[in-house]
């Protein structure tokens, strides 16, 4: 089964400069992912999609592979993500003419602290399941029934999602997951003919909120630094 892993990584950051080829503790950031998506016996090949020289050079040293170079369209801050999906499936198949994509799988650079094992995981729940894609989740740290609040018309502040009776008590919210950028596995059909990732019928993945922390901001750079230290046994 060719299941192709695809690793999307611009080179501009508002949040983090450079932040997807920033070094962490001594490695680019993007190489972390690269190396898990090689060691996963499930994924036959490693695409990058990128607009960035730097970035390619950097991935293809990692042992992926960069067959085109992703458009300027697709890489400003206003492009979605299944757009950039789409093309990346659609540059590939054209590349690899005559192998075509099995199972479509996205990792996200900025969430090093996935595991191996979580992706195969992810693959083999979308194997096992009638859906058109699986995606990573954890609990809700927040709760729209519960301590999520909106500001009303008249300035004032409410609960999100209210019910007929008031929640009082955590445990007695509807359970709500969130969704984390780390992994996803798709159907390339449904990529081709979907309209964005809820569009379809999807599962989640629950990764546990000890993984579920991925980098925009430099705290989040720092916080990741700090876990990865803890698990690789490093001076923290």
């Amino acid at each position: 089964m060719n299941i192709t892993c695809f690793i999307g990584a611009r080179g501009g950051s508002k949040g983090v400069a450079g932040k997807n080829f920033r070094p962490l503790l001594g490695k680019p950031l993007i190489a972390w992912s690269i190396e898990q998506a090689l060691a996963c016996p499930e994924i036959k090949r490693v695409v990058v999609s990128t607009d960035s020289e730097a970035i390619a050079e950097v991935s293809r040293q990692a042992g992926a592979h960069v067959p085109f170079m992703r458009p300027a369209e697709l890489a400003n801050d206003t492009a979605g993500k299944w757009e950039v999906w789409q093309h990346a499936l659609a540059a590939t198949d054209a590349h690899f003419a005559g192998d075509p994509i099995d199972l479509f799988v996205d990792l996200d650079c900025t969430s090093p602290l996935r595991e191996v094992a979580d992706i195969s995981r992810a693959i083999a729940q979308f194997q096992t399941a009638d859906v058109d894609a699986v995606f990573t989740v954890c609990e809700a740290r927040k709760n729209p029934y519960f301590n999520m609040l909106e500001v009303d018309e008249g300035g004032s502040l409410r609960i999100c999602k209210q019910l007929p009776k008031p929640i009082v008590r955590r445990q007695d919210a509807p359970k709500v997951v969130e969704h984390v950028a780390s992994i996803y596995v798709l159907s390339p059909d449904y990529l081709r003919r979907g309209t964005g990732l809820l569009s379809g019928r999807t599962q989640g993945y629950d990764i546990g909120s000890a993984k579920s922390l991925d980098i925009d901001s430099e705290f989040d750079f720092e916080l990741v630094e700090y876990l990865m230290r803890k698990r690789l046994g490093l001076p923290t």
